[in-house]
């Protein structure tokens, strides 16, 4: 069988079965997979895992906060044996309704960077996005913006577009720049990014890129991957946008740029505890986040591992080290900052 250019890149010549010792050793033939992932390329981590281990993946498939209320209803009696989720603030609000339980593995504790996962084991990030500035070339100089703050400047006033303060993304950013500040610098940065709003915000990362490239802003604030996601697109209007936006990487001049994560932990009341260690561990392979990185524009969360041409393309960057379960604690004081801030 003759493999496609993009499969041969996602498998990059791993052999799954030699990738985690819990592969080999998984007894169990189920997993019951609780995702708020919705991504096409997941599928083919299934099925790479089925055909590597012989355990056949259930899915249940909703939105995080559905998923977690699912979970907390069903309580001990809860089929699902591993969780997985977009977003650091998502899976630790799940740890902190005890819906997960500690898992210790030297595999992902070798593979994956601290600051991806839970101190105590209750969860690990897979790939990780970072959360950067698209603007617009034409009108934004090299140089004219490059942090976080700067988007609380005055002259930026009406250029900003940004999502709502209830999206869980802008949360973590947000949160980020608490552990930074402190909570009055933080309000005050919050008072001046809604100053300086093109218009209220509105629709999802995507919807912000597109009002630059439209001229209705000349700076957006989204994750990599959906600005990842017009660059790999055929389409010609999607092509257009891209060659009117350049990546901007904040904060390269001291703390990094915030980078959140894709992460998963292992249930509670996980019934299939062998395949759920093994699914886990066979996340953090190679081949796996060859997966997550070719399949979806994001970065993996493992080091060694190569981007796809359209990240590459956008240089290296230096990522914040704040552990992700630090801005996803403070998740909840950001909302509260950003609503007196009348970020809406």
């Amino acid at each position: 069988m003759t493999l496609s250019p993009t499969r041969r890149a996602l498998l990059g010549g791993a052999a799954l079965v030699v990738a985690a010792p819990a592969l080999l050793r998984a007894q169990t033939r189920v997993l019951n997979l609780y995702s708020s992932r919705h991504y096409d390329t997941d599928e083919a981590l299934y099925a790479e895992f089925t055909k590597a281990t012989g355990i056949t993946v259930n899915r249940v498939e909703a939105q995080p906060d559905p998923l977690m209320e699912r979970m907390r209803s069903e309580g001990a009696n809860s089929p699902a044996d591993v969780l997985v989720t977009v977003d650091a603030g998502r899976i630790e609000r799940a740890r902190e309704a005890g819906l997960l339980q500690p898992f210790a593995s030297e595999a992902l504790a070798s593979r994956i960077p601290a600051s991806y996962r839970d101190p105590d084991g209750h969860w690990f990030g897979f790939s990780t996005r970072a959360r950067v500035l698209l603007v617009a070339k034409e009108r934004v100089a090299d140089g004219a913006i490059a942090t976080y703050e700067d988007l609380a400047d005055p002259k930026w006033k009406g250029k900003v577009v940004i999502r709502s303060s209830t999206n869980v993304y802008n949360q973590s950013l947000t949160g980020s720049i608490l552990a930074a500040h402190g909570a009055d610098k933080t309000e005050a940065w919050a008072k001046g990014v809604v100053a300086n709003f093109a218009r209220p915000p509105r629709g999802g990362d995507t919807d912000q890129i597109k009002a630059v490239a439209a001229g209705e802003a000349d700076i957006a604030v989204a994750n990599t991957y959906y600005f990842g996601g017009l660059a790999r697109s055929t389409k010609p209007e999607d092509k257009a946008i891209v060659e009117k936006i350049r990546v901007v990487f904040p904060n390269q001049g001291d703390r990094g740029t915030h980078v959140n994560i894709s992460a998963a932990g292992i249930a509670r009341h996980a019934k299939n505890l062998e395949a759920a260690r093994a699914y886990l561990e066979y996340l953090s392979t190679a081949a796996a986040q060859r997966y997550f990185a070719f399949g979806n524009s994001e970065y993996p969360a493992v080091t060694g591992v190569d981007w796809p041409p359209e990240v590459a393309a956008w240089g290296k960057f230096k990522a914040d080290g704040l552990n992700a379960g630090v801005f996803a604690k403070n998740n909840a004081e950001a909302l509260k900052i950003m609503d007196r801030a009348g970020w809406k």
